[in-house]
């Protein structure tokens, strides 16, 4: 299943929601398409939509996924990766009227450049690119993303272990 959302911004991003509902209705997807449209305008034909989910909802499509596909914000694309997923990430752009200027490009890069850990798409032809050779893609990323939580946990677990052989 491939699960898309454009988040709660009050523009509508119709040009992520049609592109990917005309991606299903070639037969480019086979898998199920599940939409969160927000504000877009434009009415899925062939994949099931909602204007908005509840956050359990969101949370459980997300987890089902083989593929989210997100705009630039990030609370849409943190959750995907709280939950183990590469998100791909589509930024709203100013030039298509989708936001108010372009910090969700320069963001999204930005997060790139330094995780590694999303794929940034800002190109519709390169999304269908993405989304047919996403499982390639993805094995191809770094494996030893880790966080920072865990490094440091490891690091304060060695830490502990040093000063209780000290005390013994």
């Amino acid at each position: 299943m491939i699960f898309v959302t454009v988040g709660t911004h009050e523009q509508p991003f119709n040009r992520l929601v049609k592109f990917v509902d005309e991606l299903k209705e070639k037969g480019l997807i086979k898998e199920e398409v599940i939409i969160q449209t927000g504000f877009s305008t434009y009415e899925p034909k062939y994949c099931t939509w909602s204007k908005l989910f509840p956050y359990q909802e969101m949370v459980k499509n997300v987890a089902s996924a083989r593929i989210v596909i997100t705009h630039g914000g990030p609370s849409s694309f943190i959750m995907p990766l709280q939950v183990g997923k590469i998100p791909v990430v589509v930024p709203r752009q100013k030039q298509f009227d989708e936001h108010v200027n372009n910090h969700q490009a320069d963001f999204s890069k930005a997060v790139a450049e330094r995780q590694g850990n999303i794929i940034v798409v800002e190109d519709m032809n390169e999304l269908e690119k993405t989304i047919l050779n996403y499982n390639a893609i993805v094995k191809a990323m770094p494996a030893a993303l880790e966080s920072n939580n865990a490094l440091f946990n490891e690091k304060f677990e060695g830490i502990v272990d040093e000063l209780l052989k000290e005390r013994k």
